[in-house]
């Protein structure tokens, strides 16, 4: 059996709606590409008929993906968090002397973006804040050594 994987209900939910989207949408138009590119002849040089071949074999590979990711989802129950210890769904603002003040919103695993500041509970940033309180000051152990982050203030999403 696949491990747990933790999600907000926003992360969840955007891996249903990609699940729906890829069955009911893009496999559809796939079956279309390949009947079109079928039509075109002979299968041994037919480069259209391979290439809709091909996505039909990520496409599926997604969906598997996917159906696997759900199955084995635990999605944080907001309702009976601790709102003032940071956990998964916590959006939390931190001060360094390198960084300055940044703001993070700690999520799942796959629910990453740090470009919008959404960083995984796993990464080293989320695993020194899980747990902590406004006013703690953690220690982050990253790959370019270790530095300090004093927790300004911690809130949860809203949906």
């Amino acid at each position: 059996m696949a491990e747990a994987k933790t999600y907000t209900q926003a992360g969840f939910d955007a891996l249903q709606k990609e699940l729906d989207y890829l069955v009911n949408v893009r496999a559809e138009e796939n079956k279309k590409e390949i009947s079109t590119a079928r039509a075109f002849g002979d299968l041994s040089e037919n480069s259209e008929y391979d290439e809709a071949k091909q996505e039909q074999a990520k496409i599926h590979a997604r969906i598997d993906e996917l159906r696997e990711m759900i199955a084995n989802a635990e999605v944080v129950d907001e309702s009976k968090i601790d709102e003032s210890k940071i956990s998964v769904g916590s959006i939390v603002v931190v001060k360094s002397e390198k960084m300055g003040e940044k703001t993070y919103h700690i999520v799942g695993s796959y629910e990453t973006d740090p470009k919008n500041g959404k960083i995984s509970d796993a990464s080293p940033i989320g695993l020194a804040l899980i747990g902590a309180r406004e006013g703690d000051t953690v220690v982050v152990n990253a790959a370019r050594g270790s530095m300090e982050l004093k927790v300004v203030r911690v809130t949860r999403a809203k949906d």
